[in-house]
């Protein structure tokens, strides 16, 4: 049976801490393909509006060029819209029959997976991996929802800060990974 990760968000813009959240999903979690899948506009933060997707993917292929077991999937960008996991969840399922999907979480979204939109198709499709944030402890999962906490590595990094110290002109080296510093040098959309 194929075991096949979904790591979805903004990705605005991609840092260190989603690259490193990748390897923990391959390693912990025994998958056979991780796909990243950054969001049109997110369910969670409709009034924020991201930098252009064009932009967003170009960065997502520098960060994840070296890992030959992820792949960037546009079609949430593609499909336009609020992106809602149940609808790229049954996208794969339809893609990997009978694989075994596992959709990657922060830790903050566990206790509202109740009302994620057709949250029991949801529970019924997919197992979910929650990204801990350092030091934070990870909540029970609500019924019917299943999954586990990946370990990985703790490193405390956020977008927000990122486009911030991007907007000020500030160094992000370390932060993102460095052919991501170098193009967002040489084309910043966050200025």
């Amino acid at each position: 049976m194929k075991r096949i990760g979904l790591f979805g968000g903004s990705f605005d813009p991609v840092h260190s801490a989603h690259v490193l959240v990748a390897r923990a999903a391959l390693e912990e979690l025994s998958l056979d393909r991780l796909f990243i899948v950054p969001a049109a506009c997110s369910p969670f933060k409709p009034e924020q509006q991201p930098a252009p997707a064009v932009a967003r993917l170009r960065l997502l292929h520098l960060a994840f060029a070296g890992c030959v077991d992820c792949e960037i999937d546009p079609q949430e960008i593609e499909r336009d819209g609020v992106s809602y996991s149940i609808d790229t969840i049954r996208a794969y399922s339809v893609r990997f029959p009978g694989a075994r999907l596992h959709y990657l979480i922060g830790a903050d979204h566990v206790p509202t997976l109740p009302q994620w939109r057709e949250a029991v198709d949801l529970a019924n499709l997919a197992e979910f991996a929650v990204v801990p944030r350092p030091g934070q402890a990870v909540a029970e999962f609500p019924e019917p929802f299943r999954g586990q906490a990946l370990r990985g590595w703790p490193f405390e990094v956020s977008s927000s800060a990122i486009r911030e110290r991007l907007n000020l002109g500030q160094a992000v080296d370390g932060l993102v990974p460095s052919a991501v510093a170098e193009s967002l040098q040489n084309d910043n959309p966050y200025t």
